[in-house]
């Protein structure tokens, strides 16, 4: 490791499991210190310990919660110098069947909670000099995809305002970027990769010829968080295999992969 993030305090929502705690390993190997949030603090509790991290509690969706944990990290530590928020929550519903008690918590976590935390991390760098803030959107907000629209519409939603946050805080050394990964295994996911002939679907649609992994996540937010990226800032970083250069996978498609490849429903 380099010690690219050396003498930095980074918050991680969402650090204990999945993209986030692939960062959380990052960071950590490359010196930062870390405070981990989530709404479970006895989950991030345990990586907290592994690492030698601060644990905080954080419901995305509460922004009183939110500026507490900044606050907290504040007067803790001396400030903030990168913020990144994994919290997701994904329920697939097409449009004819989007109820308010489906869409609700939906934006709640996804573009509420993300606009508290870019308010609340943003606001504490800019009091100290700077730093980088880091959003999380999907490849889902670049193509449709069916039963997505409420979800793909929030992470769209979420990379125009990351631009708009780099426009209104970068005369205070605030660099505001976002990753849009490709369909990765998480918890969130793992349903999808139980289904073989749909991942078999999209890794043919996938140039590099592979699924993405957390690391793949992390690595990107590391070079973002670091002094690497000291001129980038409004920009969507896409971490797909060059899926993005070819088309999503299609009802039809799922179809043809299982008729050539009936033991991928097994």
């Amino acid at each position: 490791m380099t010690g690219r993030l050396d003498g930095k305090v980074a918050i991680v929502v969402g650090g204990g499991s999945g993209f986030g705690l692939a960062t959380v390993q990052r960071f950590a190997a490359e010196g930062a210190t870390l405070v981990i949030a989530g709404r479970r603090v006895d989950v991030v509790q345990d990586v907290a310990t592994e690492f030698g991290a601060t644990a905080m509690r954080c419901d995305i969706t509460d922004d009183a919660d939110v500026a507490a944990l900044v606050a907290a990290t504040v007067e803790q530590h001396g400030g903030v110098d990168v913020a990144i928020s994994y919290a997701g929550y994904s329920n697939s519903t097409p449009l004819r069947d989007l109820t308010p008690e489906v869409l609700a918590p939906m934006l709640e976590v996804q573009l509420t909670g993300a606009l508290y935390f870019m308010r609340h991390a943003a606001n504490a760098m800019a009091a100290s000099g700077g730093g980088s803030l880091i959003n999380i959107s999907s490849t889902t907000a670049h193509r449709p995809v069916m039963g997505h629209i409420a979800y793909a519409s929030a992470k769209a939603a979420v990379e125009y305002a990351t631009q708009v946050a780099a426009l209104e805080y970068g005369p205070f050394g605030v660099r505001v970027n976002c990753i849009a990964p490709h369909l990765i295994e998480t918890e969130m996911t793992k349903a999808v990769f139980t289904r073989r002939h749909l991942v078999e679907a999209v890794l043919q649609q996938t140039p590099l010829g592979r699924m993405g992994t957390p690391d793949d996540i992390a690595a990107a937010a590391l070079f973002l968080a670091s002094d690497d990226a000291a001129y980038i800032s409004g920009q969507t970083i896409v971490v797909d295999g060059a899926n993005s250069t070819q088309k999503l996978p299609t009802p039809r498609d799922y179809e043809t992969v299982a008729r050539l490849n009936p033991e991928l429903l097994d």
